[in-house]
């Protein structure tokens, strides 16, 4: 088995057939006692997209609870495909964000589809018990900022979407650090659906380079994670010499959280987070990475029970320190709504139905939104709601079903307009309203 992984992967890094079929290593060369292999569970807890977000802690946990060998490179791949219905009151306008809400994805009142949503390759490589390093590579047409439709060259790339060093034993010491390019360690965006990401996740989940320290014991998980300037990947944004130029490593973001058992079969989590600079700082017109003039610090707080897990509840607000500054659009008739800070609420609950047997299914509910002006501005809000039921697969891979509904359409960019001709208008509106399903399955290995 070994060796068959080891020839599939030898031809996957550009090896010829008859050197990856070699018995023996090439002259002149030291042998390896590194092994290559695969580990589908910890694989899928790696890549899978929207319930287990902070994956640092995801592989320091697993490799505490000895998933991970020593002297070891574990290889993974997940693929989601999808098929989907979607409805809006509104002509090519839809709220629902699991693809970019544009004109160039969706035409009309009725869109449908049968698409690859995204791919994952991972590689994680074990040097010893202190020592791994982990990366992810990721196809995700759907959801790339690149320009136009889903069909376009711009859109179809795959990217390094997380890799970091971890250094750190959590079986001998409780403190653990971690450097490159990873998630931010704020709030709770977790998602209790299958496969639809909470708002408070588009709204406030950061992906940044920087440098993360940890703690984890006493039922006490405390992170700090130093965050590069300038505009990052997503949800980050610190002016660096009033520009988005990374060059400082001047933002960054505190979370502290707490679990007990009161009784057994019972966990309870609360937390709370800080940022320094979220994304919601630029002046009007508002454009996705752009420089801010000053930065505007985030906060939030959140709780979760388990109960005899098999009952998952959870529930979580976020919201900025100060105004977003390009909510206000000085034109009129638009200049009559004040600029505005941006806030996410999100609560849901997930049900597994059975407790054993070769499929497990479960029901989840979740609520979530995303504020960011006044009440009756165009841009006021944009809620969520999914009801999903789900059929998990030998713990690593799921099929699907969601229905979900939206209410109001704010995309970030140009929400306060800025975007036409005429100054004074914006394609935002809290009356739009979509409704649709989604079917489909994640598959890991």
């Amino acid at each position: 088995m070994k060796k068959n992984i080891f020839f599939f992967f030898c031809l996957l890094v550009g090896g010829s057939i008859e050197l990856c079929a070699q018995d023996t290593p090439m002259p002149n060369s030291k042998q390896s006692n590194y092994e290559l292999g695969l580990n589908s569970y910890f694989s899928y807890l790696m890549m899978e997209p929207n319930q287990n977000l902070r994956k640092v802690q995801v592989l320091m946990d697993s490799k505490a609870d000895g998933m991970l060998p020593e002297k070891s490179l574990t290889l993974g791949f997940q693929m989601i495909g999808i098929m989907d219905y979607q409805n809006s009151n509104t002509n090519s306008k839809f709220g629902y964000l699991m693809r970019h809400p544009t004109s160039n994805n969706q035409i009309g009142e009725t869109v449908s589809e049968a698409v690859v949503h995204s791919a994952h390759l991972s590689l994680t490589a074990s040097l010893n018990s202190w020592v791994t390093a982990y990366g992810e590579l990721l196809y995700d047409p759907q959801q790339s900022f690149g320009a136009g439709s889903i069909t376009a060259i711009g859109r179809n790339q795959i990217q390094l979407r997380k890799g970091f060093i971890t250094i750190g034993d959590l079986n001998k010491f409780p403190l653990y650090f971690a450097l490159g390019k990873m998630d931010t360690p704020f709030g709770q965006t977790n998602s209790v659906s299958p496969f639809t990401n909470s708002t408070m996740w588009h709204a406030f989940g950061g992906l940044g380079y920087g440098a993360l320290v940890g703690f984890d014991k006493y039922g006490i998980n405390a992170n700090i994670s130093f965050i590069q300037g300038g505009a990052q990947f997503r949800a980050l944004n610190v002016p660096v010499d009033s520009t988005a130029v990374p060059s400082q490593l001047n933002n960054f973001a505190a979370d502290l959280n707490y679990t007990i058992e009161p009784v057994d079969g019972i966990k309870v989590q609360v937390g709370a987070s800080y940022l320094k600079g979220s994304a919601y700082c630029q002046d009007f017109p508002v454009v996705h990475f752009t420089p801010c003039i000053e930065s505007n610090a985030a906060f939030t707080y959140y709780g979760n029970i388990t109960i005899k897990n098999r009952l998952y509840l959870k529930a979580g607000f976020a919201k900025t320190e100060d105004v977003w500054p390009g909510t206000f659009n000085p034109t009129p008739p638009l200049n009559q709504f004040a600029a505005s800070k941006v806030s996410s609420l999100d609560y849901g609950a997930i049900y597994q139905v059975n407790k054993s047997g070769n499929i497990i299914y479960s029901l989840s509910y979740e609520f979530s939104n995303f504020k960011a002006g006044p009440e009756g501005s165009p841009w006021e809000r944009q809620n969520q709601t999914v009801i999903g039921v789900n059929a998990q697969v030998q713990e690593t891979s799921r099929f699907f079903l969601e229905f979900f509904r939206t209410a109001g359409y704010a995309p970030l960019n140009f929400i306060s307009g800025g975007n036409f001709t005429d100054l004074g208008t914006t394609h935002s509106d809290r009356d739009v309203s979509s409704f649709g399903f989604v079917l489909g399955a994640l598959l890991a290995i």
